[in-house]
């Protein structure tokens, strides 16, 4: 899957209200595209990355990745989608203290089955020494913020997604950290020509980025590529 994103007429609605909290009437993302989104707090930026990976509530529109329109599918439909080619990633981790680097990075086995279960376990340890995360048995509790956001990077390409999906990845971790972090996601999402659209407060992240949308009040208030 080379998937190229196409939105038209998205509109996610408060829960129980005629409230739009997003509106997109209009954007296409080339397959393999680093995509930044910006703006406010509050402004609809992590509701737009829900509606892209078919989560938030009270969506309608189109939003087509590969041709499928992820809105049209049923809940059982939108899940198989997201095991099978998308990746998230979350300011807080949300990895299990209790289990090791490996464990943690391979947890996306648990939900799929066939060759695509097995090939899960040797991903994660590869993605886990290519982010410098040494082996062995030391759970997750013990490791710093960086160590711990570079676990859910692991995890997040273990099952080889076309697309990722970022939210704030920088958030919880300081400049130092948060850049070498960012350095070596993007060359990892880079080197495979995955597509990826990050949610981020960082200047830092938006910088790397072939192109950035400014989110304001729930609309897209600018559009800008790399080097424009």
């Amino acid at each position: 899957m080379r998937p190229r994103l196409v939105i038209s007429d998205l509109k996610v609605r408060a829960h129980r209200s005629d409230r739009i909290l997003l509106q997109v009437d209009d954007l296409s993302l080339a397959p393999g595209a680093c995509l930044g989104l910006r703006g406010p707090s509050g402004a609809g930026k992590s509701t737009f990355l829900f509606a892209l990976a078919g989560l938030a509530e009270n969506a309608s529109g189109r939003v087509l990745w590969d041709g499928q329109d992820i809105l049209a599918l049923s809940s059982e439909a939108r899940a198989a989608l997201r095991r099978r080619h998308i990746g998230m990633i979350f300011q807080d981790f949300l990895l299990f203290e209790e289990l090791s680097a490996d464990a943690n990075a391979a947890l996306p086995a648990a939900w799929v089955s066939g060759e695509t279960r097995k090939e899960i376990p040797g991903r994660a340890s590869r993605m886990l020494k290519r982010l410098g995360i040494g082996h062995g048995a030391r759970t997750v509790e013990s490791f710093s913020g960086g160590e711990r956001q570079r676990v859910a990077v692991a995890r997040a390409l273990a099952t080889a997604p076309a697309i990722i999906l970022a939210d704030e990845p920088t958030a919880s971790l300081d400049r130092k950290t948060a850049d070498l972090l960012v350095d070596d996601l993007l060359r990892l999402v880079r080197e495979a020509r995955k597509t990826m659209i990050a949610v981020s407060h960082d200047a830092a992240v938006h910088d790397r980025m072939d192109r950035v949308i400014d989110i304001v009040d729930g609309r897209i208030a600018a559009d800008v590529t790399a080097d424009a």
